[in-house]
């Protein structure tokens, strides 16, 4: 996957649920509208999870890709 420009990065990697999802919130609730976060974990249930919060929040996971058991998110402020 080509890199995609962020506007902040988060890396979350080594941490289970809830606590991607609660720092990922955090971090987009200082953002600007039309940011990007660059989120990084590594705990597999984070893929239902974010998918599920963006949902829900009406903020757009614009790509997630897995490498290495590593779960790369960029998460676009609405």
């Amino acid at each position: 996957m080509s890199e995609i420009a962020s506007n902040m990065e988060l890396d979350c990697q080594g941490m289970n649920c809830p606590l991607p999802i609660l720092k990922t919130k955090k971090a987009v609730d200082g953002m600007k509208s039309g940011e990007v976060l660059k989120m990084k974990a590594t705990d597999a249930g984070s893929v239902n999870d974010m998918a599920s919060w963006a949902k829900r929040t009406g903020n757009e996971v614009v790509a997630h890709d897995e490498d290495g058991g590593v779960h790369t998110f960029y998460i676009k402020k609405k």
